[in-house]
């Protein structure tokens, strides 16, 4: 927001303050109704949160573009995206054992740093689709960049140059250690195109998801459901993916070897770049509304250089917002005036020095203040979903192991361990499928809610379900454990015990599933509609930042849990053994359920203290009146 943009209403420039034996008043927010404003670098007016086309200009006839038709070929989009990321999730970890001779611990940190700076780093996807490039321009580039690292990642495979030597290197010989290692600029080379592959999955991951919703008209009398609907066949899309990269990808990889394996995943996303082109005409798009990062600056700079300024000054004009019923950020409509975070409206308090020398970094609007206290308010609910992403990431890499000391054949079906995942996919997809048919009523006729549940109580559910998984998973180590000490597979983990089914497994990763639906689709439809407009990719990175963070999470609390536990000199291993029978895995989801239920309090709380945006713009009496503008703005004004 440039200085320019910075007026001040001249019905309120000599206003009397407020007296300071006003005790507890609001703050409220006054000005003009005008439809007389253009859009900077001499484009036309588009008013608040107006979708335009390609070219940043309105769309003349919206029933052309938007809806259910343009939303499937995002979906297709993010389905070949999430089928990348999970084949490489649970495909790298055995491709990095066995091929590049890496031991297992390290293999398997490997991965969750991957995992890790791929979703924490989308807070710079978000904040480059909200400030410059807009959704679709971020996913296309993005896109194309995650395209390149999984080309490179099948030349590495596909390549004997890019792999150590093979030569005698029999199971024996990978169990003890003994194969030749990768060379450093092997692992090097194998580094940079994973992380240029998690690069571009950072960009795509929170555009997707918000440029799907945004081909919704936000005034038409279904937007709820149509919203409602669009998060859940969105993670639908998600889970399809996981799918094919759990079953089909794994086949491939063990009919054809692993640069088949790698490179059906390059083609199923170069396919999917060019369906999404393909769809240009048919999407809606939201301009860029500038640097959230700068506003969000500009907003702390000028509530500290005004934090010495009294509500109650002689000096004060009052709360500034520019005239008419459109905000001065692109992309974006005004937001109510509320009273949390008293210390921010300070950023908004003009000043009659402000009039005669305006600046954005010394004078911020009101709805730039309430974009700030927003996100702010926003962080709480995504953090407590960390726990959930550190219990997914541990079951992603310790549930492997597990399976491979038990029996997975299905009748005459023997399904390899890498394929043990699926389930909870599976779980997922029948879920949803179920969810409109049978939860919604279900809960309707206990809540009362229209949609069966809101979405902070739908992950409220979620996370409740995530404590009943990792309970039971460790209930069920304690016993496996228990039954390959007692048969004489105490030193054998990588043999499998012949009367003891993995499909017990099953439970643990249903019930994961499970938590995984109601948690993620309820955060990802309260972010989008929660997050200020223009900052709509910001606020889904929230989500991916919270999965990033848990798999930092999983592998800090990893390297601890081997530091701390065990004693080498006595020879009592930690509780993360590679031999897992002679490990303590079921220590570790204890101790992870009694952080998650701990977690899940905090949750309860935050929840409680949240109120919905819609809540707070009601409770605010938010009138346009032009007849309010000559009100004397002392009483409105809160003492502090």
């Amino acid at each position: 927001m440039g200085s320019r943009e910075i007026k001040s209403p001249e019905s309120l420039q000599e206003t009397p303050a407020t007296s300071s034996s006003h005790q507890r008043k609001k703050l409220s927010v006054y000005f003009i109704e005008s439809d007389n404003r253009r859009m900077a670098l001499g484009r036309g007016y588009t008013g608040g949160t107006t979708p335009v086309n390609v070219h940043g200009k309105a769309i003349a006839d919206l029933s052309k573009t938007g809806g259910w038709i343009a939303a499937l070929f995002i979906f297709g989009n993010e389905m070949a995206e999430r089928m990348a990321y999970f084949g490489l999730s649970v495909n790298m970890v055995t491709f990095m054992f066995y091929v590049m001779h890496k031991s297992f611990a390290d293999s398997s940190n490997a991965v969750n740093n991957f995992l890790g700076i791929s979703q924490a780093s989308s807070v710079l996807g978000g904040f480059l689709a909200d400030a410059y490039l807009g959704r679709y321009w971020t996913i296309a580039i993005f896109t194309t960049i995650y395209l390149a690292g999984l080309t490179g990642i099948t030349l590495c495979a596909t390549m004997k140059v890019f792999m150590p030597n093979q030569d005698n290197c029999d199971r024996i010989s990978q169990l003890l250690g003994s194969c030749e290692p990768a060379k450093s600029w092997q692992m090097l080379y194998l580094y940079t195109v994973l992380y240029i592959t998690g690069f571009g999955a950072a960009g795509i991951r929170p555009c997707v998801s918000s440029f799907g919703a945004d081909q919704f008209d936000e005034r038409s009398k279904d937007y709820k459901t149509h919203l409602d609907r669009f998060f859940n066949f969105f993670y639908l899309s998600v889970t399809v993916g996981a799918i094919v990269a759990f079953t089909l990808v794994v086949y491939i990889q063990m009919e054809h070897g692993w640069g088949s394996a790698f490179g059906a995943l390059a083609i199923a996303m170069g396919i999917s770049n060019m369906l999404f082109f393909i769809g240009t005409p048919l999407y809606r798009h939201r301009l860029p509304g500038g640097s959230p990062l700068t506003r969000v600056a500009q907003v702390l700079v000028a509530a500290f250089r005004k934090r010495h300024a009294a509500f109650s000054s002689s000096e004060l004009i009052g709360l500034y917002e520019v005239p008419g019923k459109h905000s001065a950020i692109k992309g974006s409509g005004k937001i109510a005036h509320t009273d949390d975070f008293r210390c921010l409206d300070k950023a908004a308090l003009e000043l009659k020095e402000d009039v005669i020398n305006p600046s954005p970094w010394k004078l911020c609007t009101v709805t730039q203040v309430e974009e700030v206290k927003t996100l702010v308010r926003l962080v709480p609910i995504p953090a407590c979903t960390i726990m959930l992403n550190v219990i997914l990431t541990e079951f992603l890499t310790l549930s492997v192991q597990q399976a491979y000391t038990m029996n997975t054949h299905m009748g005459k079906l023997k399904l390899p361990v890498t394929c043990m995942p699926v389930f909870p996919g599976l779980s997922i997809f029948l879920i949803l499928s179920l969810y409109y048919s049978t939860f919604v009523p279900l809960c309707r006729r206990i809540t009362g809610h229209p949609r069966g549940a809101s979405q902070l109580q739908r992950v409220g559910i979620g996370l409740a379900v995530s404590i009943l998984s990792v309970i039971w998973a460790g209930i069920f180590e304690r016993y496996r454990r228990n039954y390959a000490i007692s048969h004489g597979y105490e030193f054998s983990f990588l043999t499998a015990m012949p009367d003891l089914s993995a499909y017990w497994l099953l439970i643990q990763y249903c019930l994961i599933g499970i938590a995984e639906v109601f948690c993620i689709v309820g955060l990802l439809e309260f972010l989008y509609e929660e997050a200020p407009d223009a900052m709509k990719s910001i606020g889904s990175a929230y989500a991916a930042l919270a999965g990033g963070l848990g798999c930092f999470a999983a592998s800090i609390l990893n390297s601890i849990i081997k530091s701390v536990t065990g004693n080498p000199k006595k020879g009592q291993p930690n509780w993360l053994a590679q031999n897992i029978n002679t490990g303590r895995f079921d220590y570790l989801y204890w101790l992870l359920a009694v952080l998650s239920v701990i977690n899940f309090c905090a949750f309860l709380y935050s929840a409680y203290r949240y109120k919905y945006r819609s809540e707070q713009k009601h409770g605010n009496d938010y009138e346009v009146m032009e007849n309010k503008l000559y009100d004397t703005p002392s009483k409105e004004l809160e003492a502090t």
